[in-house]
């Protein structure tokens, strides 16, 4: 799904993303793409300018994790690229971000290294189980002593590196390696504001995840 108020800038991404063999949705706005997704047409990738008439972009990814629960995976087109848009992209639960001007071939690589990293396949266990924390890796869902717990896909990631390693410690540079691997450059702030935000969603179970103060952040083993 193509999400851009510029009819001109659509076409391009439709025509070059079709050929590279998707399908492909357009959108106008916002609120379009709010209907198509609320309707059943919910796309496996999101294409979505921030800088979008009516509702912003960062409220329409903010809004399908928070109020839909919809986990695709977003990437952000804008011509905004300082350390607080980034942060702010990524804390509305974006999983990438391309600057404009962009190129097509830097498009197409970016949205298949975020469709390789979201497929199943990319997990190897089906589920993790820490006492009343459970991640299960097929429909990448979290609960919290059975309640499911709304996480963004890159915080899903993140828990996930964590929650399958216990014990061990994993730097910022790690996780920005692993799961950043295809974005331009991507701060260390981008990580804790990420392990903040999965903190405050894990509730009882929030202290599980440790900051070893200059080595990095692992999450404690569970007897």
């Amino acid at each position: 799904m193509i999400v851009d108020d510029e009819a001109d800038i659509r076409e391009i991404l439709s025509f070059n993303i079709s050929a590279a063999g998707f399908d492909t949705i357009e959108c106008g706005t916002g609120e379009a793409a709010l209907v198509q997704i609320r309707s059943g047409n919910v796309p496996d990738i999101i294409l979505l300018d921030i800088m979008l008439p009516g509702i912003s972009g960062l409220k329409l990814a903010s809004t399908l994790r928070k109020v839909d629960g919809c986990d695709v995976p977003v990437i952000f087109l804008t011509a905004r690229n300082t350390e607080n848009d980034l942060l702010t992209g990524f804390s509305a639960g974006g999983d990438d971000y391309i600057s404009k001007p962009f190129s097509i071939n830097e498009v197409i690589a970016r949205i298949k290294a975020v469709l390789r990293r979201s497929s199943p396949e990319a997990q190897n266990r089906n589920s993790i189980v820490m006492g009343g924390l459970s991640l299960d890796t097929i429909s990448k869902t979290v609960t919290v002593d059975g309640a499911q717990v709304p996480l963004s896909r890159k915080e899903y990631d993140i828990l996930f590196m964590l929650a399958s390693n216990p014990g061990k410690t994993f730097s910022r540079a790690d996780f920005i390696r692993e799961l950043w691997k295809d974005a331009p450059y991507v701060l260390d702030r981008t990580v804790d504001v990420h392990i903040a935000r999965i903190r405050a969603k894990l509730g009882p179970y929030r202290d599980r995840i440790v900051n070893r103060t200059g080595f990095g952040y692992c999450m404690e083993n569970y007897e």
